[in-house]
């Protein structure tokens, strides 16, 4: 029988590892905005066209490369970062695989440019399939200029997977405005075609957190910054009244490569533990400098997911550094020692700070951690760590209404045909300003206000939005809502959606939009905060969570549009809330899963009582 195993033709190779690699036009974005950065670059320019898959372009006025290296950078596994095994532990530079220009010319069709300060002409690339269709001298400037056209030409079964062009644009930005973030003292520009959404000059990193987030943070942020002998923090939090309902504006980098770590987040979480709500997050732009060898940042294609050596003494590091942060800047809560004259006299005020008391203080395990040379790693475990449950807190709010939702085949005790039920002359009581208790044949209900009206809205709006557009309020004084340019990139994607739903929002210049109209229940004035939350609930929804555009509009507008906890109701209010919820054809949770209601029986109640 005749062998079976061939070798793959080098264009299919290259196709297979672009898959890995170049996965959308914000993958090439990334890529590209990397090396430029490791080419010394001062000045970069990433100019797109189509959302990426027409054109995407990134312009830099770095070393170059020499006509050799210009024609095997397209080659697999070429790279001038790597050399011996030992520089896969002592990684400083943003690329280093070899495989991004190979994995972009599998897929596309690519000029490069190029030439060194030292040659008089630069060297001119066309490449299509992995193939060099033309090599050539010419005039150039100083760095390298690649173009990438027509992505996914050849595989058009992975250009028919690519969203829509905001969809696509909104995950462009995200990734220029990482490296953009990592990178301060490097000018910046993104144009889409042919309108400039960002220019970035070089400055501060302050400065760049508030050109790329916007300039409601100018005078909000907190600096971080602790060194060690181990590793160094610096960076800026949001002060706690800049804390949202969704995970927005956190960004963490170690040795200035953009992450993500569920791990470190909960170390911030834990540093604004009784500052913000639990349903609310904090903004953070956060380095971490250590040694490479402390670090595997090759665990994963994107390299965004890496592994350290020593994750609680990273962690611990994180969270000690907040915390001082902003107890240093008097964020905290702190006691005023004027207001009640009895704690002068407590003995640890009256008492002298002794050379004795002194001593035993930095005898102690954890002052030796953080002070003395190459202790850090000696920090003694505590098994009653708030580490020890660090997943559950921070996957549970993601994972939890997803599974809730599949699993609510709860039958519904209470119908609005039930005998039980009475909502006509039962009366109703308001509890807290949250709860609704609705009394029942030997049982009541314990209705949550909030839930229960997002659910109603929900579903109203998932009524409406099947059979015909929401009717539009006309407003007669319009709103102007100015955007940063990523908002804008959201913006783009979910305004034929929002207009479906009873919001007519027009273009209006650069990152400027004009609310014209409203659905008529929203309230006059009110619009752009709805806009705003909106926005931030959109951008957020878990990744995992396959929701279509208007199915996540749809619940953020609920959770938005409902009534929130902690309002007083009237009789009337609470009649009419009670009525439509039963009238749901889910009344039992909200649309995140959460129950609605709970029921408690008369037998379970006197059970509890030991009856």
């Amino acid at each position: 029988m005749p062998d079976k195993i061939t070798l793959l033709p080098d264009n299919i190779a290259n196709q297979i590892a672009a898959g890995e690699v170049i996965q959308r036009p914000a993958s090439a974005v990334k890529e590209l905005l990397e090396n430029a950065v490791d080419a010394g670059a001062t000045e970069i320019k990433l100019i797109i066209t189509d959302a990426g898959k027409s054109l995407l372009q990134v312009i830099d006025n770095g070393s170059g490369m020499s006509e050799t290296d210009a024609r095997i950078c397209f080659e697999r596994h070429a790279t001038s970062k790597i050399s011996t095994i030992e520089d896969l532990f002592h990684i400083r530079t943003m690329g280093f695989r070899g495989e991004a220009l190979a994995s972009i010319a599998a897929v596309a069709q690519v000029e490069l440019k190029t030439k060194r300060a030292e040659n008089e002409t630069g060297t001119y690339i066309e490449t299509e399939n992995s193939v060099v269709k033309k090599q050539e001298p010419v005039a150039a400037p100083n760095g390298t200029s690649i173009a990438m056209k027509n992505l996914f030409f050849n595989v058009p079964a992975r250009r028919n997977f690519l969203k829509s062009n905001a969809a696509e644009m909104r995950h462009i930005v995200d990734e220029f405005t990482r490296v953009a973030m990592s990178f301060p003292h490097i000018l910046f520009t993104l144009t889409a075609n042919n309108q400039q959404l960002f220019h970035l000059e070089a400055g501060s990193l302050k400065q760049r957190i508030v050109q790329l987030l916007g300039n409601n943070y100018n005078a909000k942020l907190v600096s971080v910054k602790e060194e060690t002998d181990y590793m160094n923090i610096y960076g800026f939090v949001g002060k706690p009244e800049t804390a949202k309902k969704t995970r927005g504006d956190q960004y963490f980098f170690t040795n200035n490569r953009f992450i993500k770590s569920a791990y470190l987040n909960h170390a911030v979480m834990s540093a604004y533990q009784e500052m913000i709500p639990t349903d609310s997050f904090p903004m953070y732009v956060l380095f971490i400098d250590l040694d490479p060898t402390q670090v595997d940042v090759n665990v994963h294609p994107t390299k965004q997911e890496i592994k350290f050596e020593d994750e609680k003494i990273v962690y611990a590091f994180v969270q000690a550094a907040v915390k001082h942060a902003l107890a240093q800047f008097s964020v905290t809560p702190t006691l005023d020692f004027e207001l009640d004259a009895s704690i002068q006299q407590l003995t640890s005020i009256q008492q002298p700070f002794t050379e004795e008391k002194k001593s035993a203080a930095s005898s102690g395990s954890i002052y030796k951690g953080f002070t003395q040379k190459h202790q850090a790693h000696f920090i003694e475990r505590n098994d009653k760590s708030e580490l020890k449950h660090w997943k559950d807190f921070y996957e549970s709010r993601e994972s939890s209404a997803v599974n809730r939702e599949a699993t609510s085949d709860i039958v519904n005790p209470f119908t609005t045909h039930d005998s039980r039920l009475t909502t006509a002359d039962a009366e109703l009581t308001q509890l807290l300003n949250t709860y609704i208790v609705l009394p029942a044949n030997n049982a009541f209900l314990l209705i949550h206000q909030q839930a229960a009206h997002e659910r109603v809205l929900y579903e109203q709006l998932k009524a409406a939005s099947k059979d015909k557009p929401v009717a539009t309020q006309r407003s007669m004084f319009p709103s102007t809502l100015e955007l940063t340019p990523a908002d804008a990139a959201v913006m783009e994607e979910i305004i034929g959606d929002l207009q479906y739903l009873g919001y007519t929002i027009e273009p209006f210049g650069k990152n400027t939009y004009v609310i014209q109209g409203t659905p008529a229940d929203v309230e006059a004035g009110n619009e752009k905060h709805i806009i705003d939350i909106l926005l931030e609930q959109y951008k957020h929804f878990s990744p995992e969570v396959k929701f279509s555009k208007r199915e996540k509009l749809i619940r953020s507008l609920a959770r938005q549009q409902a009534v929130k906890a902690g309002v007083r109701l009237t009789e009337r209010e609470m009649r009419q809330l009670v009525n439509d919820l039963f009238a749901c054809e889910q009344p039992n949770i909200s649309p995140d899963g959460n129950p609605a209601y709970l029921e408690f029986k008369q037998e379970q109640l006197e059970r509890m009582f030991g009856k």
